[in-house]
């Protein structure tokens, strides 16, 4: 049985950690470093690090931070965020990032997934796509969920795996913050429509929201963030507790 991962989230708006509610209303936490460190020690599997302002001040990641996140980890991190061109990737990927985050940029030319994935290999390369529900359907949205697309999920998914991608990191804006559980329909629209790892996002605070979740075919990660920042639980705990429910996690550190 594939063991799934559990992977805390730093979304950093420059050079510190902040937390928010569908997309807004941040809260500033600490220093990424010391939070990614924090959370490899209480056992996450990998940690997603995302500049939530990259793409709206149309800038790249700050490499000085991503460097330092980097040093103090052993395993995997992905970096997001004002990722424009495949010279950005390559240089975040040099910066010690083992993959990278594509989402307003892939949108905006399609192409940079398939040059990315030829230049990097499509392991190195996550598309994230952020929806909102609209009836019975989700549409795409960039800029940090601010800013609706043309693209709904199954097409944009289909799309995106024909270009290369090698993972998909699947966030409801509409439940982001809100500590209700993932958006475990759109996950089992996504499942069905490509086959790549999958990693759920948007909601994820209790065991029960991420069992939910990785019981879905095509999920293999959960992406959480607000409840550990908060010292609510630990990876730990939630490990621990998924374990307990015949959930095949990796190494248990409660």
């Amino acid at each position: 049985m594939l063991k799934v991962r559990i992977i805390p989230c730093l979304d950093v708006a420059g050079d510190v950690v902040v937390k928010g509610t569908q997309f807004g209303e941040l809260r500033r936490l600490g220093d990424p470093a010391d939070l990614a460190a924090r959370y490899e020690d209480q056992g996450a599997d990998e940690i997603v690090y995302l500049d939530i302002t990259a793409s709206i001040e149309r800038r790249t990641p700050r490499m000085d931070v991503v460097e330092r996140v980097a040093r103090r980890l052993s395993i995997p991190l992905t970096v997001g965020g004002g990722l424009e061109t495949v010279d950005v990737v390559g240089a975040v990927l040099a910066a010690g990032a083992d993959k990278v985050s594509l989402n307003t940029p892939a949108v905006a030319r399609p192409a940079l997934v398939a040059e990315a994935a030829a230049r990097f290999g499509s392991q190195a390369v996550v598309v994230a796509v952020d929806v909102r529900r609209e009836a019975a359907d989700w549409r795409v949205y960039v800029r940090g969920g601010r800013t609706p697309t043309d693209w709904f999920l199954e097409p944009w998914l289909r799309r995106v795996a024909e270009l290369g991608a090698g993972e998909i990191l699947l966030t409801s804006i509409d439940r982001d913050g809100m500590r209700q559980g993932y958006d475990l329909e759109a996950l089992a629209v996504a499942g069905r429509t490509v086959r790549l790892p999958i990693i759920a996002s948007g909601g994820g605070a209790a065991p029960e929201h991420l069992a939910a979740a990785l019981a879905v075919p095509g999920v293999t990660g959960a992406l959480i963030a607000g409840v550990l920042h908060d010292g609510a639980t630990t990876v730990g705990r939630l490990k621990g507790d998924l374990q307990q429910w015949g959930v095949s996690i990796r190494g248990v550190e409660v």
